[in-house]
Parts: structure tokens; sequence; C-alpha cells
């Protein structure tokens, strides 16, 4: 027990000072040379910098696994708060660790189960199917009573790692306060919203080790696709289910992006591509509950016999990341469209906030600023027309609005982010199973259906709109009428709380400012004074980095 602690606090100094490191890098970077007139130096090596702290970060995370994995890959999809470089960096981060021994598995099971193995199943293969940092998954078959009440003989039971409970409260602790770190620093606090960050990957964290949270997910993306006959996720089997243990009806054929065996079964890739692709967006725009982590080994594609059926189908595996479209969310998304359809780059930042895509420090001038490029370029498009474009063009454009995005305290939830990364996994995949997919051409009947199911709410809407301009300009005149009289009486005030505060602000820069001039002239005094008084010197140097605190740190 004393010997876990200690490997647990020590796993949670290691993370700290994985941070600290990069905070006081950030801080004498970012913060220190540019206010010393070095901003050229802080500039100059940015790039590379940042590229050896993120493999420094990949190092730590393959050396402690757990959660640091997981916070990697969670870090690769943050395409709104991180430029794309340290994302590409982490997107490779794969969640491949060394097997448990199998004692160890045998005895977290049997645990979870209350009894033997060898009464739980008729068999069960010690040798892993695969071995990631929450857990890993082993080959089972059922037994004759189990067989008999669910139709079900070979299985894949998943067991989590002994202990890894513990660990994923070590590394929440730890990130929680890295985030309350990073949010005391104006530079990250101004961008993103650190703890918000730190408990939406805590909460997504908790649900994926929560195996009977997978196996609803598992029975609910099974009964969106009841009436689907080319679409199937395996069967839970309760008996033998339980926090820590997941056992599923194995689904396991061939892998999606393995084309060679799919023309060997007699399966056309692009075929298989364009079913996949219309599946997900149905997920999306159906359903409202989408697989988010769709990568090739959690798709499989079951070749089948039934001459009266298709002739394959998809079996999607591993619930555990599931994104849901919320109220607020489907809200936002009209919002959006009535946006869009108007042209109006006030409604879109409307629409941000219903989302909750905005901070509150955002300047939303210059967000509208930039959807307005966006909307001359490519607003008065539609679908086909959109299609037609040049990729490259696409991506360019996309590349320098991404830019810009990043450059504003823009956050995306949550719940948005997984549907990205899915739709992102879904256009790759497809991508690579047929080299002319077009993701614009299943995407057209779903965009379309949507507009015209928004079609009455979004003309309610706009007669609203229309109504409150009209109020407004009814009400004009009266108001003008108002203001001039108050402005005849001489009560007429006026709010200048805002002009107050920056005069403030003012005379603080001006105290840093003589506090930078101390900090200067006492330093130059000590070392002049060094050669023929070295204690004065020595007091006036040491005495020196009290402005240059003051300088530095003093409120802005």
């Amino acid at each position: 027990m004393a010997d876990a602690v200690g490997t647990h606090r020590a796993r949670y100094r290691r993370i700290l000072a994985f941070a600290a490191r990069a905070f006081v890098q950030l801080w004498w970077f970012e913060l220190v040379l540019p206010r010393l007139g070095l901003a050229s130096v802080a500039d100059r090596g940015r790039d590379r910098r940042m590229l050896r702290l993120v493999r420094r970060f990949r190092d730590l995370a393959v050396g402690l696994g757990g959660l640091m994995i997981k916070v990697g890959q969670f870090l690769s999809s943050r395409l709104d708060v991180l430029p794309p470089e340290i994302t590409t960096e982490l997107a490779g981060l794969q969640d491949e660790v060394p097997a448990v021994p199998f004692a160890q598995i045998r005895s977290a099971a049997e645990a979870e189960l209350g009894m033997p193995l060898e009464r739980a199943f008729a068999s069960f293969d010690p040798v892993p199917v695969a071995a990631a940092s929450l857990g890993q998954a082993h080959r089972a078959v059922l037994t004759a009573a189990d067989t008999a009440d669910t139709g079900l003989e070979h299985v894949i039971v998943k067991v989590q790692r002994p202990g890894i409970d513990a660990i994923v409260a070590t590394d929440l602790a730890a990130l929680r306060r890295v985030a309350r770190w990073a949010q005391r620093i104006r530079l990250v606090r101004d961008r993103m919203d650190a703890p918000g960050l730190a408990e939406e990957f805590a909460q997504t964290s908790r649900e994926e080790i929560d195996y009977l949270h997978e196996a609803a997910g598992a029975e609910r993306f099974a009964e969106c696709f009841r009436d689907d006959p080319q679409v199937s996720a395996p069967a839970v089997v309760w008996e033998r289910t339980a926090r820590r243990v997941l056992t599923l009806e194995d689904v396991t054929a061939i892998k999606i992006n393995d084309t060679d065996a799919l023309r060997a079964a007699g399966i056309d890739p692009a075929e298989v591509a364009v079913l996949f692709a219309r599946v997900m967006l149905d997920q999306v725009f159906t359903h409202s509950f989408v697989h988010a982590d769709p990568h090739p080994g959690n798709i499989f594609v079951t070749p089948l016999a039934d001459p009266a059926g298709p002739a394959w189908r998809l079996a999607f595996v591993d619930f555990g990341m599931m994104a849901e479209v919320p109220d607020n969310l489907r809200a936002g998304l009209r919002t959006l469209v009535i946006a869009i359809a108007s042209r109006d780059g006030h409604g879109l930042v409307e629409a941000a906030k219903q989302i909750g895509v905005l901070l509150p420090t955002t300047r939303t001038a210059e967000l509208e600023r930039a959807l307005g490029v966006l909307f001359a370029r490519f607003g008065g498009m539609g679908i086909h027309e959109l299609r037609d474009v040049d990729p490259r063009e696409l991506a360019d454009f996309g590349a320098e609005f991404g830019r810009t995005v990043r450059s504003l305290p823009v956050q995306f939830p949550e719940q948005m982010l997984l549907l990205i990364r899915a739709v992102s996994l879904t256009s790759g995949l497809c991508s690579a199973l047929d080299e002319t997919f077009n993701i614009w051409v299943p995407v057209e009947p779903y965009a379309d259906r949507l507009l015209r199911d928004q079609t009455g709410g979004l003309l309610r809407d706009l007669g609203a709109q229309t109504l409150s301009n009209a109020g407004a300009l009814w009400r004009l005149p009266a108001r003008v009428d108002d203001a001039l009289d108050r402005l005849d009486a001489g009560t007429l005030a006026f709010d200048v709380s805002g002009l107050e505060g920056r005069l403030d602000r003012i005379i603080r820069v001006a105290y840093r400012v003589v506090s930078a001039v101390l900090f200067s002239g006492m330093l130059v005094g000590g070392v002049l004074l060094l050669a023929s008084v070295p204690p004065l010197g020595i007091v006036l140097m040491c005495a020196s980095a009290i402005p240059l605190l003051h300088a530095v740190f003093g409120r802005r």
C-alpha cells in the first residue's frame, strides 16, 4: 500500500515538474524578454521551442501511460486553441502500451465479476487482442448456459488495468493544478479557459473508465440503426458486464481500411466509403448521437452470406467516446443557419455565443471582420459550387481562417469538438478507401434537408427580426426628442467610468516605467561599484531585483 502511494506521489510530482518547466519557459520567452525589448529574440526560435516541448511531452506521455496519452490525444483535437504544428505532432500519439500480465488481469476480472474465470466463461484467451493505457481486451467463449440465454458464443472481454482508478485520480489532480497555474498567466487566460478544459477532459475520462457507460452507449447506438441491415453494433452480455469488465459480442472481421482484404472478399472499397460516410452523417443529422472515435481499428466490414439481404455490413465497436448534440447546440446551429442565409456576421457571433464557443474576453468586432472575409469569398456559393472549388484553395483559406480564429479567445465546447473530430476522421478514412471520394456528395442531401426543415423557423425568426427593427425605427424619433429635452434641461449624464479605468492603467504603467528606470540605475551603479566597493556594489545589484519584479509583474 505504501509503495503504491509513493508511486502515485512520484507520478504527480513528475507531471507537475514537467508543467513547471514549461511555464518557466513560457514566462521567460513570452513575457520577460518582450518587456526587456528582446521580442525579436523570443520570436526567432518560438517554433523550435514549441516542437521540442511537445516532443518532451510525448516522451512523458508514453513513459507514464494512464491519462497522459489521453491528454495528448485530447490536445491534438484542440485546433481552436493550439497551432497545427502542435496538434499534428500530438495526433500520432497512439494508445498502445505493453500488456498487463494475465495473472493481474485474471485477478481484476474475477474480483469484479465475483467468480473465477473458469466459471464465468467456457474459455478465456490469456493473450490480449489489444492493450491500451486504461484496459485491455481478450477473446473468450461463453458458457453453454449463457449461450442459451443470449444466443451468443464468441465474445470480447474488456478488463480495466488494475489500479487504473488511482492513476486516473492522480493524473486528474495534477492536471487540475496545472490548469490553475495556467489560468494565472494572462497570455493563457485571454486565449482559453484552462480549468474548463481540465473539467471537460475529466468528465470524458470518467465516462471512458466506466464500462457500464460504454455498454449503454453500445445499446443506444444499436437502437439508432435497428432498421438498417448494413449497420451493426455488438450486443452487450450484461450477465458478464460490470463497471470494470465489459463483455461484448465478437464482431471483429475485415478492418475497414484493409482494401486488399475487402477486394479479396469481393467488396468494393469505394462502396464502403459511401456507406460509411452516410452512416456517420446519419449519426450527426438524424440521431444526434455520434461515434467520436471512428478510426480503422473501431470499424469492421463483415461479409454476409444471406442472398436475400445485403452482401456486407459495417460493425462499429468501442463506444467509450460518444458525442451528443444537445439542445443548446441544436439551437445554436439553427441560429447559425439563419445567419449564414442572411450573410450576417453579427448573427454568426450570436450563434457562437449560444453554442458556447466565445469566451467572455472575446473581441467580437475582430471575429465579425474575419467572418466578413469568409462570406465575401464563399458566402454566395451553394454546396454544388463549393464542391467544385479547388481543394487547395479551400485548404489555404481554412489554414488562414484557422490562424485568425486561434488569435482570438475562442474555445469550442467538448461535444462540438468531438463532432469535428468524427467528421475529420470520416473524411480521411473515406479518402483512403477511394481517392476520388468527395465529402460534399454525401453531405449535400443532409444540408438540403436541414434547410428545408428549418424554413418555417427561419421565416418566423426573420419576421421577428423585421418587426424588432421596425419597432426600433418607430421609437427612434421619440428617443431623440427625449435626449434633446434632457440636454436642454442639463440632466443628460455621461458614463466616464471606462475613461477613469484607462487613466488608472496609464498611471500604473508610469509607475512600472519608473521601476524599470530604478532597476537599470541600481544595476549599473552596482556593477560600477563592484570593483572599488564590493559590499555596496553587491547590495545595489541585489536590491535592483525589487524594482525589476515590480516592473515585470506589477499590476496592469
